[in-house]
């Protein structure tokens, strides 16, 4: 049986993925939670996740001022430098090896699913080597898809940005009436894309529709959803994520591209073109005339770090994340990862548990098919589960008559 004392060794933290806005305050909340710790003779950081551990590409974190680390954990993006990498076995045998060299006795890895996957690679190797190592996943995730999580740090503030994103758009597209496509991220879970939702102030705001890869989705219907919107209003302003799909479930993104290209985790590249916002434009001029104004935008990776969206209680839930896996690991609780789980709504409030690498390790949490309204709208009872993560937003007024 494992002792509950402390190991003494080197703790190395990592982030991976794509970066967010309060990924570096979990980064902080780890350094915190160690330096409280004699145990803990060096905190290392990788610089660029896995690539840097097998590359022995750190650096020393365990002396830098308090208000430094207030400045970095305040700071948007991965201050340690992030990774696309997805290790197998084998380079997860070379990122142990360096652990065991450098007497490595704590590992926290900052990243989604695919991240806590190679976290328990590791730790793994490390319980058939018999070599004792506290493996921690930290959540991060603006796509907010991590199982038994009721969401994700990152999250929040992407959802802030997209929700004022809208805002914005539905005053511009309300000044000149047109039709307005918005492409978000989200891959497979429909979460960021819904929260444009929240930006709706007025009946009759935009956005008017909403499309999520958790329904399946038809281009004849969508042109026939945008036609009755446009016909009633004389304008229509729309989100889409990134991940819709047909009925067979093949991406409609993918099905533009001659030539897929994929990451290294062997996902199509979704973001980097505005081909499906291209596409959806002109099916719509095509069928509601060539001079009909229709404009398209991908947000892309504006998403992440956008630092002026940041709400205030992601910035808060990812630092404590990370001070409770540090405080776990340094107890005695030898792996897991962190999850974020709602107590109350009502007073908002949420609890940090322990959960097993296994349980969260390649799994996708997808939107509750209950807030998906006809395929094309999102029900206001979103907004109680949303609110209380992406904060206030700005009040806005007009001068239009009854």
């Amino acid at each position: 049986m494992p002792s509950n004392a402390p190991i003494t060794g080197n703790a190395v933290i990592g982030q991976s993925g794509g970066p967010t806005a309060v990924i570096n305050q979990s980064l902080v909340g780890v350094i915190e939670g160690l330096a409280a710790s004699d145990a803990v003779t060096k905190i290392l950081g990788a610089r660029h996740a896995v690539s840097g551990i097998i590359k022995n590409d750190f650096i020393e974190l365990q002396d830098i001022p308090q208000e430094r680390l207030d400045r970095i954990a305040q700071t948007p993006s991965a201050a340690l430098g992030s990774s696309r990498d997805k290790p197998d076995a084998e380079y997860c045998k070379k990122i142990f090896d360096v652990f065991a060299k450098q007497n490595v006795r704590y590992f926290f890895y900052i990243g989604g699913n695919d991240s806590s996957d190679a976290c328990r690679i590791v730790n793994e190797l490390a319980k058939a080597n018999n070599y004792e190592l506290r493996c921690f996943h930290v959540p991060k995730t603006i796509d907010n898809d991590l199982v038994h999580n009721d969401h994700t740090p990152g999250f929040g503030s992407a959802a802030k940005f997209v929700a004022q994103a809208f805002m914005g758009d539905n005053l511009d597209n309300r000044s000149l009436p047109g039709i307005k496509i918005n492409i978000i991220m989200g891959r497979h879970a429909g979460f960021l894309t819904a929260a444009a939702m929240l930006g709706k102030q007025n009946e009759d705001d935009g956005p008017h529709l909403i499309y999520v890869p958790e329904a399946a989705f038809d281009l004849e219907k969508f042109k026939a959803d945008v036609a009755e919107v446009y016909g009633r209003l004389g304008r229509c302003l729309i989100a889409v994520s990134e991940g819709i799909h047909d009925h067979e479930g093949t991406p409609i993104a993918s099905k533009l591209a001659a030539d897929v290209e994929k990451d290294a985790h062997g996902n199509v590249q979704l973001s980097g073109t505005g081909a499906l916002g291209d596409h959806l434009a002109d099916a719509l001029k095509d069928h509601l005339g060539k001079n009909t104004r229709v404009r398209a935008d991908t947000f892309g990776y504006l998403q992440r770090c956008f630092a002026g969206c940041v709400s205030p209680t992601d910035a808060k839930e990812a630092r404590l994340a990370g001070r409770k896996a540090a405080e776990l690991a340094l107890s005695g609780d030898l792996d897991g990862s962190i999850a974020i789980q709602r107590v109350s709504n009502s007073p908002y409030e949420v609890e940090y548990k322990r959960i097993e690498l296994s349980d969260v390790a390649a799994k996708t949490q997808t939107l509750d098919p209950k807030y998906i309204v006809n395929g094309n709208s999102i029900d206001p009872s979103f907004r109680d589960y949303l609110g209380p993560i992406v904060g206030d937003l700005p009040v806005v007024e007009s001068l239009r008559g009854k």
